[in-house]
């Protein structure tokens, strides 16, 4: 339990050293959060270019914004609403955008787990079941985390996971056949 205790005041540490324009801080917060950062806007976002976009973005919006962060134990929550906001700018953007070489038989961007069955199941979901979806499984948040990341009621988000797993099982079911 003391260890617990040492590393949630270390992390309150960081966080307040961050907040009071420590770079080195900040940049330990991000390292940390990377791999998070990184599966979140997978999760939304298809395009390489575009996700990488979208962690810069948040990146820089977080360093600007960090000393509006009221509870320094939210950071990673806090962060992620970001880059979902960010995300959703960039789908915004994409929408209005009209590509004159269309091309959607090539596949521009390639990740490693792009050929998995379970990776093409969550990209068949909707945005709202996608995203519940990888904040819940993928990121291990809260219910309570999710909801208030998302800004809606809890029972919602639990409605979305199980419309998620329902929808995720005709698809695996579709794919072992």
């Amino acid at each position: 339990m003391e260890l617990i205790s040492f590393f949630n005041y270390r992390k309150k540490s960081t966080v307040s050293k961050a907040k009071k324009g420590d770079k080195e801080a900040f940049l330990g917060l991000i390292d940390e959060n990377r791999l998070n950062l990184y599966r979140v806007a997978r999760g939304i976002l298809k395009d390489k270019e575009d996700i990488e976009d979208a962690l810069q973005n948040t990146v820089i919006h977080s360093f600007e914004k960090i000393s509006s962060l009221k509870n320094d134990e939210y950071f990673r929550t806090w962060i992620i609403r970001i880059l979902i906001n960010e995300c959703n700018e960039i789908l915004r953007k994409n929408k209005r955008v009209m590509h004159l070489d269309d091309n959607t038989d090539t596949e521009i961007y390639s990740d490693s787990y792009e050929n998995m069955d379970l990776t093409r199941a969550i990209n068949s979901l909707s945005e709202e079941l996608r995203l519940t979806t990888v904040l819940f499984y993928f990121e291990d948040m809260s219910l309570k985390d999710i909801a208030k990341i998302l800004k809606i009621p809890e029972g919602t988000v639990r409605s979305r996971l199980t419309r998620a797993r329902i929808k995720l099982r005709e698809v695996m079911s579709e794919v072992e056949v």
